[in-house]
């Protein structure tokens, strides 16, 4: 295996017994990237003079027995959504086309802090708000599967660059499936933290400070295991209140992958599973079972799908909002004053509009605390609940009008956003949700398993991720990038 390949944990380890130096590992990297980027289009801007001072300072800086802390040297990308500082900051808009971060994210921060040697960033579409990942300032990002589908979004960069092997580690967000989705697509690993561990909060302004209540940061990888040696160093309390408060995650709940009591939802009538993705599913469930797990196919939250999804889109419009200027909300508020008052016990069976008014966002709120006590029932009895990411195996590139776009799911067309459909089950309720490969659909393309847990236990999602690797293979380099 060519040595960019291996686990970012793995490699961080070697630089720190000097097997490699952080000086040779970035410039493995970059001559990666030089190779095959041109194609693939994930790595959107590099800054090699700064990576390779930071590498050698950091080489030297082991020769005099210091250590700058987990990450000592490591050469990894960041998503361009995420501000680094020194790099151009453009979210995909040609209007900030030359705008340079002037601070780092929290999370990004937290890397570097940990020592992480940081080349360049990763491209997402027109602010991370597509499932696929394109703009007008970067361009198109390509599958490495296949050139001519999408590595998903809004992460498609991050997945696409790790897949490949042109970074050590990247990091994503996720509001919409946007890590979990592109990891499916593209065959890597990724982690949807419970809400609220992994600080988001803008260090200053000017720009928005809150964080709205969706939204998370979460690590992607090659590996299992690096999903948890990433999360260790970017997890923790926002900085105003790091000062009282601190934060412990609870270790995973087995010890072994045939103790952890497991349910599989891997089909619904509300969001059909196409049958190539179905099928690497259900194989994942046997060869499970093969080990002696125990796999409850029939158990389900007592939660409507349905009503779910609706609560959900209806708080992710919400969160969109944010930013909205005055004219937008003046002509949305009409059309939001003109929908049933929410009521918790009685929903209406339609979404919220982005211009929702408060009194309506606060019934949408206990409507998930309600679906959320649900979930804590039913995590009292399982661990953890597989879950499709998505219905479809990666997409072809569309860039047409977002209305206009579908995915076809057993021969038949369906919305374009229904790729929201699963993920949002666990991004509503807070939960915890790894993506782990398992295997390659008839297609020739990549099917990923969605580990749904408890809130606020990550580690047993990525545990049992780490575990599965054993019975379904994990991480496989794409074709012509070993």
């Amino acid at each position: 295996m060519d040595i960019a390949l291996r686990p970012a944990s793995e490699l961080a380890a070697m630089i720190r017994t000097r097997e490699i130096s952080s000086r040779e590992l970035l410039d493995h990297y970059l001559e990666r990237v030089e190779r095959f980027n041109p194609q693939l289009n994930a790595v959107v801007t590099l800054d090699v003079e700064r990576a390779r001072r930071r590498a050698g300072e950091a080489d030297e800086a082991l020769m005099r027995g210091e250590s700058w802390g987990p990450l000592h040297g490591l050469p990894m990308t960041i998503k361009e959504l995420f501000e680094t500082q020194g790099f151009r900051w453009t979210a995909g808009d040609p209007q900030f086309a030359e705008r340079v971060a002037e601070v780092n994210a929290p999370a990004v921060g937290r890397l570097i802090a940990a020592g992480a040697v940081v080349f360049g960033t990763t491209n997402s579409p027109l602010n991370g708000m597509d499932v696929q990942t394109y703009n007008d300032v970067f361009g198109t990002t390509n599958n490495p599967w296949d050139l001519e589908r999408a590595p998903g979004g809004s992460s498609g960069g991050t997945a696409v660059t790790l897949a490949t092997g042109m970074a050590a580690l990247d990091i994503g967000s996720d509001i919409g499936g946007s890590l979990r989705n592109p990891a499916h697509y593209t065959g890597v690993y990724g982690h949807k933290p419970s809400f609220g561990i992994v600080p988001r909060r803008r260090v200053r302004p000017p720009g928005l400070m809150g964080t709205g209540d969706l939204s998370v940061t979460g690590p992607m990888g090659r590996d299992a295991g690096d999903l948890d040696f990433t999360l260790d160093i970017i997890a923790g309390p926002e900085a105003d209140r790091a000062v009282a408060w601190r934060l412990e995650l609870p270790p995973p709940r087995r010890a072994s992958l045939a103790g952890y009591r497991v349910a599989a939802w891997l089909d619904d009538a509300f969001s059909p599973v196409d049958a190539v993705v179905l099928e690497r599913l259900n194989d994942a469930v046997e060869a499970l079972r093969a080990a002696g797990v125990a796999v409850d196919e029939a158990a389900r939250p007592a939660i409507d799908f349905a009503e779910t999804d609706r609560v959900y889109r209806s708080l992710l419009a919400g969160n969109g909002a944010r930013g909205s200027t005055a004219d937008v909300i003046a002509r949305s508020t009409a059309t939001e004053d003109s929908l049933a008052l929410e009521d918790a016990d009685e929903p209406p069976a339609v979404p919220r509009t982005g211009e929702q008014r408060h009194r309506e966002w606060l019934h949408l709120n206990e409507a998930r605390e309600q679906i959320r006590a649900v979930w804590d029932d039913f995590f009292r009895r399982y661990d953890v609940l597989l879950m499709p990411v998505t219905q479809v195996t990666a997409l072809r590139h569309d860039h047409g009008p977002a209305r206009e776009r579908v995915i076809t799911v057993n021969g038949k067309q369906h919305g374009y956003f229904d790729q929201l459909d699963w993920v949002g089950l666990a991004t509503m309720a807070y939960l915890p949700a790894t993506v782990a490969p398992v295997g390659l659909a008839s297609d020739g393309l990549p099917v990923g398993i969605q580990i749904v847990g408890p809130y606020l236990e990550d580690r047993s999602t990525i545990d049992f991720a780490r575990r599965l690797a054993d019975v379904t293979g994990g991480y496989v380099t794409p074709p012509g990038y070993e």
